[in-house]
């Protein structure tokens, strides 16, 4: 699939585009009256739906069972997308936009599967499927927040056109790594824990430092199942890090990033190290 808004009277179905030019038309019929409706209601842009008389009404959407949607830079990334309303005939198909920062798009289709839920599957990835003529299908700009359109339909012909059904966050893979050391080390000595902070480009395909965030230090005793944040140290121009900490007790080091608006959480396997008397 496509970042490129797709053309009017286009729609997907099995991840390939069919044109539909009455389906298109429709949708623009569908759209119009809709919008006459809301300025009319006097309703608010963010409005789900505001369905005129006898049409099926839109709840909202949920992407990713409410999960960040976070993405590499080599695998697919497949995650569920579910509309849910009603109508009195029962609702039948649902097609579902996502769109995002600086023209992200993705589009599909689907029966719905019961008489108030849709759902569909979208699958992406940063690179280009194997012998694909299509543009990259991510580029670092159109991570942060995606929106939900969707255009439903039900059992008797009646269509509503819901922008903004639902949202979501669209994110870089990040990864991190941990060294303590020396190990063993003495009571009382100093350890210096370094590590690196990298994130998805979407762009070259690699995986680069991400600078000037912060990043938690954590330790967790020997024979303890919980992580205690004991310092906060931002990574470099590179995604470095680096700080010491004094030695007290056998235990485990390890860097936790909380993620942000563009990027997902990383955190780094635990490092051992024995403290000796």
């Amino acid at each position: 699939m496509s970042r490129y808004v797709a053309m009017a009277g286009v729609r997907q179905t099995d991840g390939r585009e069919v044109s539909s030019p009455a389906r298109a038309a429709r949708r623009g019929a569908v759209v119009g009256a809709v919008a006459l409706a809301l300025v009319g209601a006097g309703a608010s842009a963010g409005a789900v739906s505001d369905s005129p008389a006898g049409a099926p009404v839109v709840g909202g959407a949920v992407v990713n069972s409410g999960h960040d949607v976070i993405v590499g830079i080599t695998r697919d990334v497949v995650f569920p997308v579910t509309v849910t309303g009603s109508d009195d005939s029962g609702l039948s198909f649902a097609d579902v936009d996502l769109k995002g920062p600086h023209g992200g798009f993705y589009t599909t289709d689907a029966f719905c599967e019961t008489a108030t839920s849709c759902t569909t599957t979208f699958t992406v990835n940063a690179h280009p499927a194997p012998g694909s003529d299509d543009p990259v299908d991510l580029a670092n700009a159109n991570a942060g927040t995606w929106s939900v359109d969707a255009l439903v339909d039900a059992v008797d012909g009646d269509s509503v056109f819901a922008p903004g059904a639902g949202s979501f966050a669209l994110k870089r893979a990040a990864r991190l790594t941990v060294d303590a050391a020396p190990e063993p080390v003495v009571k009382g000595a100093r350890i210096t824990v370094t590590g690196k902070l990298v994130r998805a480009n979407w762009d070259t395909y690699r995986y680069a430092g991400y600078a000037g965030r912060a990043v938690k230090l954590q330790f967790r005793p020997k024979g303890s199942s919980t992580y205690t944040t004991v310092a906060t140290v931002n990574t470099s121009s590179t995604g470095t890090l680096r700080t010491t900490v004094k030695a007290v007790k056998d235990g485990y080091w390890r860097w936790n990033f909380p993620g942000s608006s563009t990027t997902g959480p990383a955190k780094a396997a635990g490092d051992y190290v024995d403290v000796r008397s």
